[in-house]
């Protein structure tokens, strides 16, 4: 999606002139942060908020300044397979993902200062209140709802005026986020259609996550606001912090069971810093792991085929979890959903750099609701209302970022020319599976740290997963019946007409032809977690303890999506956020939140 001309190039590279600066670095710090990411940028701004000890993060890639897309939210897209991107894949998948190269699923993840939160459609989204209660059920002490939401608050600073007053919302945090309303379908018909199958509409960061939620995405003054936006760069004139970019970790170094330090390839060159105090690995959910059994941590018979000396056998990269969506497409004859024509006209682009609103400044996947059978119980279903109409000049990229074989380019580009000529526009409501049963692993291609790990999510090979993931397609054909979707020309035969040639042969609408789609288009949601996950000392599922200190080994704790005891209902910025707010309070042996716990009590 090209959105950018000539005028924008010229804004944004005044923007650039704050680049990052060389730096000489010290051979030690106290505390050494590996990756700059979602967590890895809020540790390192509360970790240097004390003068007295120096920070060191490395990050894997280079500066967000350097893609002019990562800041304008409706060009989320266009950052994905870009340097900014590890453009990971999965290995081969047996039952899903079967339309995709070699059955491979796309695996975008973030290699830039802030990480994925560069890369991700903005949402936030705590997930379930019940969620973090059973983490504390689980043996993780102190991670009940009740513990986390006052670090939940502490980040936020909220730009929705009608939750201005919300107990459950903060003020004066460094993470913006505002309403994502986009169009006029997100109140007008989106809500209304989930009202009249009977949801509420709610605030799904509030009292209760069931029911429609127009999305509050992590956007300030129409841009993009990621992490190391809202908490790294206010911080990176401090003196005690320093940042290296481009600077790829190979291993932690560990000496009898106490990590000492790092070394990191710059300018290939290798670098050794050593930690005074403590060694963090705030990579993410797939490096995370990597990097632990590349020291020698994790299971020792996948360690020792390797060649790696093992030095704590640990199941590093097992219990690996992700949510996962398919496209379901509705008609809309109102002409409201945003096209690749409107976004990049000089008016919209004119627009967006004088006054930073239009259809720019939103990421247009402006509402999403929660689905439960038990209020007693977190939600299995998520729904996502993406109002962007796909046309055949977006093909491309539409097949190359998803990674589906390329046999189905012309087929799919067929599909979206065949709109046009029909003056058709559609939005894209995205069915979500929230708690598969099902569980992967990342484990190690070789003890090469430039090789990328083997990712197998092993989606829907537990058979109640795609059953729920069915109900999910079922509950959300039911919108095409509402008035408030037939109002603009939408109805439950629009998801028919997609191309789905592995499909053709099963009678339309029928549980196999959906179970058919499900396993062939299946995609990633972008929320893979728990590969190092939490729990109690003699859980033996667990990497870390409810400290996040790595099991058997001093001075070294995992910080970020990679700890949670299981994926949360929602989406997992905002809880990898909290994670890192509330580690930086266990690393400093602080509480800095004791005020707002005194508000939230009884929330």
């Amino acid at each position: 999606m090209v959105l950018i001309l000539a005028v924008a190039v010229v804004y944004f590279t005044k923007k650039r002139n704050d680049t990052d600066e060389q730096i000489s670095l010290n051979s030690s710090y106290d505390y050494i942060i590996m990756g700059a990411g979602s967590a890895g940028c809020v540790l390192a701004n509360r970790l240097s908020g004390n003068p007295k000890s120096s920070v060191f993060i490395v990050e894997a890639g280079g500066s967000e300044l350097e893609n002019i897309n990562i800041s304008i939210p409706l060009s989320c897209s266009n950052v994905q397979l870009s340097k900014e991107d590890w453009m990971f894949r999965s290995v081969p998948q047996k039952k899903a993902c079967l339309a995709m190269r070699d059955k491979r699923c796309a695996w975008p993840r973030g290699r830039v200062l802030g990480g994925t939160s560069n890369l991700n459609f903005m949402q936030y989204v705590r997930g379930s209140r019940h969620d973090y209660d059973a983490w504390a059920r689980e043996g993780c002490t102190g991670w009940s709802f009740r513990d986390v939401l006052p670090y939940f608050i502490k980040s936020e600073n909220i730009q929705i005026p009608e939750l201005q007053k919300s107990e459950y919302h903060g003020k004066g945090g460094y993470l913006s986020f505002s309403d994502g309303t986009a169009t006029p379908l997100n109140k007008n018909v989106y809500a209304r259609a989930m009202e009249e199958l009977g949801y509420p509409i709610t605030d799904c960061n509030g009292k209760s996550q069931i029911g429609y939620c127009p999305s509050q995405e992590t956007v300030k003054n129409g841009e993009r606001c990621s992490t190391v936006k809202a908490f790294l760069r206010p911080v990176m004139g401090r003196k005690n912090l320093h940042v290296s970019t481009n600077s790829h970790v190979t291993k932690i170094l560990i000496n009898d069971k106490k990590a000492v330090g790092v070394t990191f390839v710059k300018d290939n060159r290798k670098h050794v810093i050593i930690a005074n105090k403590e060694v963090i690995v705030s990579a993410g959910a797939v490096s995370s792991p990597q990097i632990l059994m590349l020291s020698g941590i994790g299971p020792k018979d996948h360690l020792k085929s390797n060649g790696i000396p093992v030095i704590a056998d640990l199941p590093v990269g097992n219990n690996l979890q992700d949510h996962i969506m398919t496209f379901i497409d509705f008609h809309d004859n109102s002409s409201s959903v945003a096209n690749i024509a409107m976004a990049s006209s000089p008016l919209t682009i004119v627009k967006y750099l004088a006054t930073k609103s239009g259809s720019l400044s939103k990421s247009h996947l402006e509402g999403t609701a929660f689905l439960t059978d038990d209020e007693k119980l977190p939600p299995h279903l998520q729904f996502h209302f993406y109002s962007f109409t796909y046309g055949p000049e977006l093909t491309q990229q539409f097949i190359d970022n998803l990674n589906i074989d390329l046999k189905l380019q012309e087929g799919k580009e067929k599909e979206f020319q065949e709109r046009v000529d029909k003056n058709i526009e559609a939005f894209i409501m995205l069915p979500i599976l929230l708690h598969p049963k099902n569980k992967g692993t990342i484990r190690l291609q070789s003890d090469d740290p430039f090789d990328p790990p083997l990712i197998d999510p092993n989606y829907l090979d537990h058979p109640d997963d795609i059953k729920t993931f069915l109900r999910g397609v079922r509950e959300g054909l039911r919108l095409g019946n509402t008035k408030a979707f037939q109002s603009i020309g939408a109805s439950p035969q629009d998801p028919l007409e997609a191309y789905t040639p592995q499909c053709n042969d099963l009678q339309q609408d029928s549980d196999e032809y959906w179970l058919c789609r499900l396993r062939h288009y299946t995609y990633t949601v972008y929320h893979p977690t728990s590969t190092c996950r939490m729990g109690a000392k003699d859980d033996p599922t667990a990497v870390v303890n409810p400290e996040l200190r790595v099991r058997g080994i001093q001075n070294l704790r995992v910080v970020d999506a990679s700890v949670m005891r299981n994926v949360p209902s929602g989406n997992t910025n905002a809880p990898t956020i909290m994670i890192a707010e509330k580690a930086a309070d266990m690393i400093r042996n602080i509480d800095s939140v004791k005020s707002i716990r005194e508000k939230t009590g009884e929330l």
